[in-house]
């Protein structure tokens, strides 16, 4: 079959991405200018979608690729984060396509890893050697949510397997973090690691330290708590990004010993913003303290995945894979 383009869409909590996209024998080819909405401007998909097609002057071609934050099995898709309510079964009529493939949002993610070369990603820590072209990969990130998905691969094929493991419950490794469960669970009934490892994470993270040291702080978008912690401009700001570091650490190292991983990838916005920051935080201790199986982990090269739309990529990547 001959190079034909297909919208792709990238749906999270806060935003929605999509774009045009050419694919061809099984692989992409290009990758276009990116459109992001934001969720909060929009009463549906449908309503997003149309927002896009008048946004490039054109309608939808008839073939499209969706990534979406949560579960995408069932007839009703509930998004995490997001309120917004999927019926796969209606989204060729609703939005005027053909042909459709619905995805989670970092198995897309997964499919660009799997998808996308060396010069796509930067060395994070442990061994400075390329991923792997046999084994499981952990593919993991911070965004609105917290991403979980693996990347299995063998023979020069591969195969993506979606989770929800940014669910799995918050382990405090040390005498802070047993305090900052502790006033955690005073919110949530059930303190899975997203509830640190997100966008809301680092607020929730601060809220406790705040509580811990007995002092009150003042209320702040976490856009602009992001920006001050990231630039050292409030200590405890500052102090919930260490704590949100350590955690991703040790739960990407966590995951790659359930996963028996040869190498992980961060991905995710937040991982992306955190470029700089990773390798100069406790991410590293974190990951590799895992006792009996310290060397193992030590042996595994952790790398973060810089292309600046990978849920993009991922959603094209899938769709040529599927209906090459």
């Amino acid at each position: 079959m001959s190079e034909r383009t297909i919208a792709v869409a990238d749906v999270g909590g806060t935003h929605a991405r999509f774009a045009l996209a050419a694919i061809d024998g099984g692989k992409v080819m290009n990758l276009g200018e990116p459109v992001t909405l934001k969720t909060a401007d929009y009463a549906s998909f449908q309503t997003a979608c149309e927002g896009f097609s008048s946004a490039i002057g054109q309608p939808l071609p008839k073939e499209m690729s969706m990534a979406f934050a949560g579960r995408v099995d069932g007839e009703v898709l509930k998004l995490t984060n997001n309120p917004w309510v999927i019926r796969p079964a209606l989204m060729n009529a609703k939005l005027g396509v053909e042909r459709n493939l619905v995805i989670n949002d970092f198995g897309a993610i997964a499919h660009a890893v799997a998808a996308l070369d060396g010069g796509a990603f930067t060395h994070l820590c442990g061994p400075p050697k390329p991923l792997p072209d046999n084994g499981m990969v952990t593919v993991l990130g911070p965004g609105t949510g917290l991403g979980v998905a693996q990347l299995l691969r063998h023979d020069g094929t591969y195969h993506v397997i979606e989770t929800e493991g940014g669910h799995i419950d918050f382990a405090p490794l040390d005498k802070l973090e047993d305090r900052i469960l502790e006033h955690l669970r005073v919110n949530f009934r059930r303190v899975s690691v997203e509830r640190l490892v997100s966008g809301r994470g680092l607020v929730n993270i601060m809220e406790a330290l705040a509580a811990i040291e007995g002092r009150t702080v003042p209320q702040r978008d976490e856009k602009e708590l992001w920006q001050a912690a990231l630039e050292g401009t409030d200590s405890l700001a500052a102090a919930a990004l260490d704590h949100f570091c350590l955690t991703l650490g040790a739960l990407a190292g966590d995951l790659a010993l359930a996963h028996g991983s040869t190498a992980v990838v961060i991905g995710g916005g937040l991982g992306f913003r955190l470029a700089n920051h990773l390798p100069r935080s406790g991410f590293r201790n974190r990951f590799v303290a895992k006792g009996r199986f310290e060397s193992f982990m030590d042996k595994v090269p952790v790398k973060l995945i810089t292309h600046p739309q990978p849920g993009l990529y991922g959603a094209a990547a899938a769709f040529a894979k599927a209906y090459p």
